[in-house]
């Protein structure tokens, strides 16, 4: 079992025995100057007060041990002929610090998406949490990884380095570099603000990646859409892109029918469908629309600060591209999956 649950568990332990002990103290203050009876007043607090805990303990165990499929089918205007029925594995957030300690889980991943024998995979960005030193112990788990057309990937705000120890900090340049030295030794192909053509007989789509880009001035906004998407024009697009308020910002009325992003993680929290991801991020997960355009937003694989994740079970999603029929056409909608 991994290190980060044992020890998050052993904290949330702890924190329950003083939340006990001070239950049993607060009901027999009630007891003494109301009408409730100490026992109530005990099992009620200790309903409350272990709420908390025991998801957090389930998050830890088991949560972000169960990684889910999602399977989604996207009608596409415009979509060449050839592609019809292109399946296509969408992966984020892997935070390769999560798995150091559990890698057993995440060759489990690896194994699920071979097993669809996908046409492309496409990850979209922070491979680490910290440094690239996290790579080391799970980079032969992630080299397995295989699809027709290969791998693609973008990076996130976290593949920067921005967030490493001062003292290993140094050089963010070194970080990224280090980042996109790793994925290309794994045999993925890392956009830079680049694209990569993908042919079938006579019929061609562009995958377009661009560098993190956000209009929050927390994360780092590096990202070139028109330099990613030179010599693409004419052809059917799919960009990926790290953080989903790009799609608004910057990508909403052009010609990029189908836009992949991740970051959010839904917060690693979720109950009866509502995450407070919500409150932050407009497009926060699953799949949505405006118009012709399509965004899809994956919640991840990974996990940062805390080791679990409740209710967001970590993500593969498997995305059939369709040909739109003349009949069909698309509106404004968000279908959370």
């Amino acid at each position: 079992m991994a290190t980060e649950a044992i020890a998050i568990t052993g904290i949330l332990v702890v924190c329950s025995v003083a939340i006990i002990i001070g239950d049993a103290a607060v009901s027999g203050i009630l007891a003494a100057v109301s009408s409730i009876t100490f026992k109530n007043a005990f099992l009620r607090g200790l309903l409350l007060l272990l709420l908390p805990p025991i998801f957090m303990a389930y998050g830890a165990w088991v949560g972000r041990e169960r990684p889910q499929v999602k399977e989604v089918e996207i009608s596409l205007k415009g979509l060449p002929e050839s592609f019809d029925g292109y399946r296509l594995v969408h992966i984020s957030d892997i935070h390769a610090r999560s798995y150091i300690a559990r890698r057993e889980s995440l060759q489990k991943v690896v194994g699920m998406i071979n097993g669809m024998e996908p046409d492309l995979i496409a990850f979209t960005g922070d491979l680490i949490t910290l440094d690239a030193t996290e790579l080391e112990p799970v980079n032969e788990i992630l080299r397995e990884l295989q699809s027709k057309d290969g791998i693609v990937s973008v990076v996130g705000n976290h593949d920067y380095g921005i967030y490493a120890d001062p003292s290993h900090k140094g050089s963010l340049r070194r970080i990224l570099s280090e980042v996109i030295e790793e994925e290309e030794r794994m045999g993925w192909n890392v956009l830079m603000d680049d694209n990569m053509i993908i042919r079938r007989g006579q019929d061609s789509i562009a995958v377009i990646g661009v560098q993190n880009t956000s209009p929050s001035r927390h994360f780092p906004s590096k990202g070139n859409l028109t330099q990613a998407s030179a010599g693409t024009e004419g052809i059917f697009r799919i960009l990926l892109t790290h953080d989903p308020m790009h799609w608004e910002e910057e990508i909403l009325g052009k010609d990029y029918p189908l836009t992949l992003s991740g970051h959010t993680h839904a917060m690693q929290f979720s109950i009866f469908g509502w995450s407070p991801s919500s409150l932050i991020f407009r497009q926060h997960r699953g799949l949505y629309t405006e118009n012709d355009q399509y965004l899809y937003v994956n919640i991840g694989l990974g996990e940062t600060i805390l080791p679990f994740r409740i209710g967001t079970r970590p993500e593969i999603t498997l995305i059939t591209l369709k040909k739109q029929s003349i009949l069909q056409g698309s509106h404004s909608t968000h279908l959370p999956l």
